[in-house]
């Protein structure tokens, strides 16, 4: 690709110029002079400012997609270039939920590597609405998430089952309990994710299930990771509801406890994500290696 090209690409991904320019290493005057000459080549503004904001105009949005599927073509020329020689290689990026990426998908990345170690992965992490918004915005190849809803032009495939289990800290009055009732769930004050988490919305749509109002919850406060609520529960009297997946090293140590709730369970699935349409053959690679990795 010619390199105001990429240029041009970076600051939309950026939605920044000094952004881009950093990025790049390169000074901000030259990432404006790249731009302009490329207006200049399609006789049209790819970019307009509002404020301190950068949007694009119709025009820029063709040509970015463009340019993404261009260098999708590079990536997938290099990666066959490289099955010719028995060295595969590329890159892509992945965007993966707090709780997936924390506490899931960093073993089967490593694994990944080592079995293709001239694959370049990018990592990037969120909640699974920030992850999805990534993903239709072209900034990631593929997303990981754990909420239930699906959006319009997403493609989803379950890929890992979970359950979100009610823990407690070791020094909470409640720990020495080992059930407790719905209807006293509601009254225990309660900590849960931040609005856009995969979790709450998987909570309240169990809670919806079961007739039970999510507002009836006594919640304290919402965190915006799983590592926040777990240290968070270590001095206080209440409870979480998170992954159990997350908290399986605290339950062994037994600096957290889990409270079984009768009549109530939250099963889950993880959940592949990606755009409809063509997937590069590197990310084809990775989804298969994930769906035949041992979790």
């Amino acid at each position: 690709m010619d390199y105001r090209d990429s240029v041009f690409m970076s600051v939309v991904e950026n939605l920044s110029f000094s952004k881009a320019a950093n990025d790049l290493n390169i000074s901000q005057p030259a990432v404006t002079r790249h731009i302009k000459e490329l207006e200049e080549r399609y006789k049209t503004n790819l970019l307009e400012r509002k404020g301190n904001k950068i949007y694009l105009t119709k025009a820029g949005e063709k040509v970015y997609n463009a340019f993404k599927e261009i260098a999708q073509q590079y990536r997938n020329l290099d990666f066959e270039i490289g099955q010719l020689h028995s060295s595969i290689s590329g890159e892509f990026k992945i965007g993966a939920s707090s709780t997936i990426s924390q506490y899931v998908i960093p073993k089967v990345i490593a694994s990944f590597h080592k079995r293709y170690p001239k694959i370049q992965i990018f990592l990037m992490n969120g909640n699974s609405f920030e992850m999805e918004k990534l993903l239709l915005g072209n900034q990631v190849d593929i997303a990981l998430v754990e909420n239930h809803s699906s959006q319009s032009g997403i493609r989803y495939k379950d890929f890992l089952d979970d359950e979100l289990i009610v823990v407690t800290g070791k020094n909470s009055v409640y720990a020495k309990r080992e059930t407790i009732t719905k209807d006293y769930l509601m009254q225990i004050p309660i900590v849960l994710r931040e609005q856009g988490s995969g979790t709450l919305e998987v909570i309240k749509q169990i809670l919806s299930q079961q007739n039970i109002s999510f507002e009836n919850l006594n919640t304290l406060i919402h965190l915006g990771s799983t590592e926040s609520i777990k240290n968070f529960l270590q001095d206080f009297d209440g409870l979480a509801i998170i992954s159990e997946k997350a908290v399986q090293n605290e339950l062994y140590m037994k600096t957290l406890v889990k409270l079984k709730v009768t009549g109530f369970n939250i099963p889950r699935k993880f959940r592949l994500a990606y755009k409809q349409g063509h997937k590069s053959q590197q990310v084809e690679l990775f989804e298969n290696f994930l769906l035949g990795y041992n979790l």
